[in-house]
């Protein structure tokens, strides 16, 4: 018995101590910890593509919920144990794909609408990532992004376009998911796959091409998710990011870099490699809004910082929201990490016609939209039309050339006669001159010649007026 009371004195003994540690530690603000706490992101991959992108991330992101949705369930089976998996459109699919049909893709998602709110609601930013051109995801994108949004969550869109060589068609589906989910979207940031050829060698394999696409998806997103929940020296948390994701559809600019900082031109290197992946057919130029985060060591300068949130600013709007942070850290040692986002930015190598109420077409009559290319291909192609133009201004100038060279013909060939009348002196018509040849035969015909044609006109007038001056039954039949 003595022993049992010593076991439960010393029991009784333990939570004291651990009250007194947590007394020592200097507490956070209040409601600090409640926010931190509370804030809840969810990284959702739709379709085949989508989901391939999250289950290589997934075990280098944490922090953050991943989800795999997909109607086809083969695909699923083959995802990572550690993102949730979850399948719809049973009835319509059978459990199959949807054979690159967008319009079965929607139909699939509308039809299971209440199962979709479950898995979004409770969160406060939802990233849908999506590899568009293909059926499920480029068809179940709006009505995924349309329910994050009635939630009331910010709502991220991350997009993969097609290589060329996919063919045309697949631009198309994907240009028209586009066009249906980005009035629904926060923001969107739009990675073309033929952008990889910048990165990599053309005889690289597709698998290892498409892994340093999800690599570098997984390091920018990683930075952003880990400057929203740790806090820094200048913090950013998540009241910050969503003033920065304030509006709808905007095009969006996220990279992570780390650096080593060994000399000073290191720093500038940082800064020129944040605003300069190759992977984006645009830059930060113009945007609205900036969340910057610079994490170092504690002997983090500051000129370290001046150089690099200078070069940032300088490109961004005039009336842009630049939102800066400092973290410091020992595992940052001899490494400097930038993390950028930009919001509205300008739309460079490509355009995304106005969202309209009409339901994605199947595809058998989807109209052509403007393909994507670089802003050196656009120059070229602004040219041949210009150059088209031209010819066809030269071409409507011709006929009118013609009209005017045809006027002026008839205009040469009027001759102009003057007829005698009786009271004139015959010395008044042999004075008349010729003004222009005759038409025809081009014989001139001198003053007497035109007097007696003038002469014989005016004796059958005569006869004429005589002839009608008498009366009716007066007047003599000619035979």
């Amino acid at each position: 018995m003595v022993k049992k009371l010593k076991k439960k004195t010393k029991k009784m003994a333990l939570p004291a101590k651990k009250i007194a540690k947590q007394a020592a530690k200097p507490a956070l603000p209040a409601g600090e910890e409640e926010k931190i706490r509370k804030t809840k992101i969810r990284v959702i991959g739709l379709g085949g593509g989508g989901g391939n992108i999250v289950s290589e991330i997934v075990s280098k992101i944490s922090k953050a919920s991943f989800v795999i949705a997909n109607t086809d369930s083969k695909s699923l089976r083959s995802c990572g144990r550690k993102a949730m998996k979850f399948q719809f459109g049973q009835n319509l699919t059978r459990g199959l794909g949807t054979g690159m049909n967008p319009v079965l893709g929607q139909t699939a998602a509308q039809a299971e609408k209440e199962r979709i709110k479950k898995i979004l609601e409770g969160q406060d930013l939802c990233i849908l990532v999506v590899a568009l051109g293909g059926g499920t995801g480029s068809g179940a994108i709006s009505t995924f992004a349309r329910i994050s949004k009635n939630l009331g969550n910010l709502t991220y869109g991350i997009f993969t376009l097609p290589f060329k060589f996919e063919g045309e068609k697949k631009m198309e589906i994907a240009l028209d998911s586009l066009k249906e989910a980005k009035n629904h979207l926060n923001a969107m940031t739009i990675i073309p796959n033929e952008r990889i050829f910048q990165i990599i060698d053309k005889d690289t394999s597709l698998k290892e091409a498409l892994s340093a696409i999800n690599k570098f998806l997984a390091e920018s997103l990683g930075g952003l998710i880990e400057t929203i929940y740790e806090p820094g020296l200048i913090n950013i948390d998540f009241a910050d990011f969503r003033t920065i994701m304030e509006g709808r559809g905007r095009l969006a600019y996220l990279n992570t870099v780390e650096e080593e900082r060994k000399e000073d031109n290191k720093i500038k290197n940082a800064a020129t490699k944040v605003l300069s992946s190759p992977l984006y057919p645009y830059t930060i130029k113009g945007a609205k809004g900036v969340l910057l985060n610079i994490a170092g060591e504690k002997n983090l300068s500051l000129n370290d910082v001046n150089q690099i949130s200078k070069t940032i600013s300088d490109l961004a709007s005039p009336e842009a929201k630049i939102i800066f942070g400092i973290s410091q850290h020992k595992k940052y040692s001899n490494v400097i990490k930038t993390v950028l986002l930009a919001t509205g930015c300008e739309r460079l190598g490509f355009k995304i016609s106005s969202p309209s109420t009409k339901p994605l077409s199947s595809g058998a009559k989807v109209k052509k939209r403007t393909k994507f290319s670089s802003p050196a291909e656009n120059k070229k192609v602004r040219k041949v039309k210009k150059e088209k133009v031209a010819v066809k201004d030269k071409k409507i100038e011709k006929p009118k050339a013609k009209a005017k060279k045809k006027r002026k013909k008839p205009a040469a060939k009027k001759v102009k006669i003057r007829m005698v009348k009786k009271e004139e002196k015959p010395q008044e018509a042999e004075n008349i001159k010729e003004e222009t040849p005759l038409v025809g035969d081009k014989v001139r015909k001198n003053a007497l010649q035109i007097r007696r044609e003038a002469e014989e006109l005016e004796k059958e007038m005569v006869e004429k007026e005589k002839f009608w001056e008498t009366p009716a039954f007066l007047r003599k039949k000619t035979n």
